[in-house]
């Protein structure tokens, strides 16, 4: 039977499920196949040599290409907003492929200083070591359009953020950074790890690169590794070219399925992730032990007023400083009961973890401090559970600080 095409553009929820139907298989499956093979028959020796120089399609080796990897690959770009997309085996080879495509020896870039530990010391010392200068701008003189174009000269190749910013939740301006961006012929590269396509699309506000590790939200339940690189085709063909097919950051077919598989509930968990993780941070924003919540959902957060303008909500996101520094916030960690004391974020369960001694360990003290890292500061993962039990588990544990 000849099915007819939907009368209207379907919304961004309804792609969240849906997303795209060029399924590799003549089975007809309602849910694509995982394809786990390593290399492909051709139909003839010229049908092979035609797939090697572009003029036919087809797989041949899966480190270049699989039909699993590439479903999830076309859903990306779609919830993006982008030409095309290329997943990767962790959230790092995302970004390391993204850089070590754009900016070579002798050339730099320019980034917020506030970043993921692994990503600040890929930046900070492993580009260092390939002669790739990474000029860092700290949250408090990353707001006008001056500061940030006073460190791009005609070396600069690309602008990195990450926002909401790990783990400060700082909230960085994507359209005032993509004017600059625009304004020097570089690319914008936005990691949207923390807000998801469901809350944040940094392509239509002025990025041209978005980054994900798709082990967080994407993935959903805390089981998988792996990233997502989405961009317009000729930039996405520029990183596959230099970078991915020959470095090999390829993400299994197996992984693939099951990131297709979490990402059609993503609009439900980060609807729960947002509307419990307000409640959570105006609780502790109200508690007497409580110094600070770093909550863009706060009207007190100064970053509030461009993630209303950016953000379809706020995310599940937060950090909060305790009376008593660490040795307090230790106290709380040591205490929680159903928060789980774990590093990532983005899963069904609540996660809580000290930044400075864990996922910021790569930040030496006085990086940490420009970054706004305090010693004290807890972040929190709120998950899918009810959060009157989270905040009863929270409250327990502040009563023995």
């Amino acid at each position: 039977m000849k099915q007819t095409k939907p009368t209207r553009p379907l919304s961004l929820e309804t792609q969240i499920v849906h997303g795209v139907h060029t399924v590799h298989t003549t089975s007809l499956d309602l849910v694509a196949p995982i394809h786990m093979t390593s290399t492909y028959r051709f139909q003839s020796a010229d049908h092979g040599a035609g797939i090697f120089d572009g003029t036919e399609e087809g797989f041949v080796y899966t480190r270049i290409g699989n039909p699993t990897v590439a479903l999830l690959q076309e859903k990306m770009a779609v919830l993006e907003g982008g030409e095309a997309a290329i997943a990767t085996a962790s959230g790092m080879s995302a970004i390391a492929a993204v850089g070590l495509s754009l900016a070579k020896p002798g050339d730099n870039f320019v980034s917020c200083t506030t970043l993921y530990g692994g990503t600040f010391s890929l930046f900070n010392r492993h580009f260092k070591d390939l002669s790739i200068e990474s000029r860092f701008i700290a949250p408090s003189t990353g707001r006008t359009a001056e500061q940030i174009e006073a460190l791009i000269d005609d070396r600069t190749r690309f602008l990195y953020m990450e926002t909401p910013a790990n783990p400060t939740l700082d909230i960085l301006d994507i359209r005032l950074w993509g004017s600059v961006a625009q304004k020097h012929g570089i690319p914008l590269v936005v990691d949207n790890t923390f807000a998801s396509p469901y809350l944040q699309r940094p392509l239509e506000l002025g990025a041209e690169i978005v980054v994900h590790s798709a082990t967080k939200y994407l993935g959903g339940h805390g089981d998988i590794i792996g990233g997502v690189i989405v961009s317009n085709a000729a930039i996405i063909d520029r990183i596959r070219q230099e970078y991915a097919h020959h470095y090999g950051p390829a993400m299994s077919p197996f992984n693939a399925w099951l990131f297709l598989r979490g990402i059609k509930t993503l609009a439900l968990r980060m609807e729960r992730h947002c509307d419990s993780g307000l409640r959570i941070a105006q609780w502790l924003d109200a508690h007497p032990k409580v110094d600070a919540v770093h909550y863009p959902g706060l009207p007190s957060h100064p970053g509030h007023g461009v993630a209303r303008d950016q953000m379809r909500k706020f995310g599940g996101m937060l950090a909060f400083e305790v009376k008593g520094g660490l040795a307090a916030g230790k106290t709380i960690m040591n205490a929680v009961s159903l928060c789980i004391l774990a590093v990532s974020l983005g899963d069904c369960e609540t996660l809580i973890q000290h930044p400075a001694s864990m996922t910021h360990a790569t930040y030496t003290p006085a990086e940490r401090k420009e970054a706004g890292i305090g010693e004290g500061l807890i972040r929190l993962s709120v998950g899918l559970e009810d959060p009157d039990d989270i905040i009863a588990d929270l409250e327990g544990a502040l009563d023995l600080a």
